[in-house]
């Protein structure tokens, strides 16, 4: 079933010239990658169906981190289970983010018990947080939305199933190249999930 997630969504009229409509005190050197990336995976799947506008993944990222301290992959997580799978950022989208929100000063970086990034938000952080505390609201309204019409669409717990796969098989496949073997083993599994579907 097709869901048409882009009506409703208020067009930013900058967002052609590379302009964000926020604020944000310094772009730091990886700012222009985070904004070209963010318009390019912004539409959800094959880049065609646009959830946020430019400068709205970096309030929504800021915005996660400000509840608690989050890993990368936890964030996104939290924005695929806020949109009801509607979408999920790719690393190549998050990572840059986060590397910019730090650079700005936003948000900081510690590590966990296991030596892992860590990400908590900074007085300034927050300070930015609470002057765009309404376009901040809007966003996780109309994520709100999304995910309440994908629940209507379709079986919450397949698509939270497929979400979780699709995320599972991105990770895998930025963490290292893939020998044939195990290129293999992950496509047998994939038909073998396949065939089990199909005759459920």
């Amino acid at each position: 079933m097709h869901l048409n997630i882009s009506k409703g969504i208020r067009m930013n009229p900058f967002r052609h010239c590379g302009h964000s409509r926020y604020n944000w005190k310094s772009r730091g050197p990886h700012g222009h990658f985070a904004e070209r990336a963010e318009h390019r995976h912004g539409g959800g799947r094959g880049g065609r169906r646009r959830i946020f506008d430019q400068g709205d993944l970096r309030l929504v990222v800021l915005q996660l981190i400000s509840e608690k301290p989050r890993h990368g992959y936890d964030i996104i997580r939290a924005i695929e289970e806020k949109v009801g799978g509607a979408y999920s950022p790719s690393p190549g989208v998050v990572y840059p983010t986060l590397t910019l929100l730090e650079d700005i000063g936003h948000v900081r970086v510690t590590t966990d018990e296991s030596a892992r990034k860590l990400h908590e938000i900074t007085p300034e952080g927050a300070e930015f947080l609470e002057r765009n505390r309404e376009a901040v609201d809007a966003i996780f309204a109309r994520m709100a939305g999304i995910q309440q019409a994908q629940g209507q669409s379709a079986m919450p717990q397949i698509v939270r199933a497929t979400e979780n796969f699709n995320l599972a098989l991105r990770m895998r496949l930025s963490r290292q190249p893939l020998t044939n073997e195990q290129a293999n083993a992950i496509a047998a599994i994939i038909d073998q999930a396949a065939t089990a579907v199909e005759q459920s």
